[in-house]
């Protein structure tokens, strides 16, 4: 079995036409949209809106985590314009997801990143499109377990929840030959991302799953240049799997 898994898609509709080639089936750990490009200030649904000028300066003020104000300027842009935020944000993410819904390869299983917008999957779905969040699917005699979303954070995006609700899905899990979650577990070198300088959230509740269903494999993306790609808690091989965006490139995982 070669099962090719994928995360931090973020716009790349190019390279996820192409992610299934030669495999199974397709993993993807979420975060399909592109709000925000901090190395292109050109692309991505902020800049779609409001022009790469715009987004340079959104960009500038969140790296220097001035969230506050970050959040003032694109309120300011937002009232210039005739129509709703709400109608601005739900316009440009449909036309994101029905280019990255068309490319995704069938059969493919997926559960949700932190900047995605689940309600909103349904609408573009094909039939072999499996979404799981807190359940499982077994793959020729390996059984994996999903777990999406990310954790409440300073940077606010769409899908985020506290760590009790993350800890019951881990729980409706149980164990598992192969967690994937788009978030790591929190080990700190699974955590720092060493281009944007800064600690990404990870999961306690998270690790002490790994450490009592010892499973084969945790997979994960979220941090897009991570300290360590890899790491092990127990017999349990953690695995950094993204960053699909730049890279283009699936992980391979066959037995």
């Amino acid at each position: 079995m070669r099962v090719h898994v994928v995360s931090d898609v973020h716009g790349r509709a190019d390279a996820l036409a192409r992610a299934a080639d030669g495999a199974d089936a397709l993993i993807c750990l979420g975060d399909l949209l592109l709000f925000l490009d901090y190395a292109d200030h050109g692309q991505g649904i902020f800049a779609d809106l409001f022009g790469a000028e715009a987004a340079g300066e959104y960009v500038q003020l969140r790296t220097a985590k001035k969230f506050d104000e970050a959040r003032a300027f694109s309120l300011s842009l937002f009232a210039s314009r005739p129509e709703s935020r709400a109608s601005l944000f739900e316009a440009a993410i449909a036309r994101q997801y029905a280019e990255m819904f068309g490319a995704l390869p069938e059969p493919a299983y997926l559960t949700y990143g932190n900047v995605d917008v689940p309600g909103m999957w349904g609408n573009y779905l094909k039939p072999g499109h499996c979404v799981l969040d807190g359940g499982t699917i077994e793959l020729d005699g390996w059984t994996f377990g999903f777990v999406g979303g990310g954790l409440k954070s300073v940077y606010r995006t769409p899908n985020e929840m506290g760590e009790e609700e993350f800890r019951a899905k881990i729980e409706a899990v149980g164990e598992v030959d192969v967690l994937c979650t788009h978030i790591p577990p929190a080990v700190p070198e699974l955590l720092y991302d060493t281009v944007a300088r800064r600690m990404e959230k990870g999961s306690a509740a998270l690790i002490d799953a790994i450490k009592a269903t010892r499973p084969r494999y945790s997979i994960f993306g979220h941090v897009h240049q991570p300290l360590a790609r890899r790491t092990r808690i127990g017999v349990t091989e953690c695995l950094n799997v993204g960053h699909f965006r730049a890279t283009g490139v699936p992980f391979v995982l066959q037995w």
